[in-house]
């Protein structure tokens, strides 16, 4: 039964005490794409549904900005290219829908985020494939272990609970931790804060 009201706040409460680790991850995996971005790589990212929402979500934060102004940075959601998916699934299987686009934007170095609240998305586990095929860094926001693209990708964030709502909500909690981490390695916003505790 969908659990309802505060029932689905308790889902996520319990969900909430499994979740340190995925803090690490997340902030760890930002601090590293900050050297990765810093050094003309790029990011691309890619999901399904709710998933392609949250990834399309990161390439914004990471080309617009998440909290402070700094300059814009390569993010690009394989998930949004509409006439490049629907070309794909018209002439090829339907498991090349991002890998195609990941060997043709990919390049060794880049990172490549999937996110899939089952982790057995056959399209993005393809991708994740072809990613590491080509010398991308692939990391994985999942729900619940084990499962198939946490299996593939070079890392995994993943999130236990057995709700894909739940899972989707803390995969937006990672998802900031990543972009201030990211934020925080390239020193963004670090002269408005030491001006508000000259003012103090």
């Amino acid at each position: 039964m969908t659990p309802c009201d505060h029932a689905h706040l308790a889902e996520l409460r319990n969900a909430l005490a499994d979740f340190e680790p995925c803090v690490d991850i997340a902030d760890r995996w930002g601090r590293r794409l900050a050297a990765v971005l810093e050094g003309g790589g790029r990011l691309l990212a890619a999901g399904n549904g709710g998933s392609a929402a949250q990834a399309q979500h990161l390439t914004a934060e990471l080309v617009g900005r998440y909290r402070e102004d700094r300059p814009p940075y390569a993010g690009i959601c394989l998930s949004a290219e509409t006439s490049s998916l629907t070309a794909i699934v018209n002439d090829y299987p339907a498991d090349e829908l991002f890998a195609r686009q990941v060997e043709a934007h990919g390049r060794p170095g880049d990172v490549l985020v999937l996110m899939s609240t089952s982790g057995r998305s056959p399209n993005v586990v393809q991708a994740a494939r072809r990613g590491l095929a080509h010398g991308l860094q692939v990391w994985a926001f999942t729900g619940p272990l084990p499962n198939p693209l946490a299996d593939v990708a070079g890392e995994a964030l993943a999130v236990e609970a057995a709700y894909t709502a739940t899972v989707q909500e803390l995969h937006l909690v990672a998802l900031h931790i990543l972009c201030a981490g990211f934020d925080d390695a390239l020193g963004v916003g670090a002269d408005a804060e030491r001006t508000v505790e000259v003012l103090r």
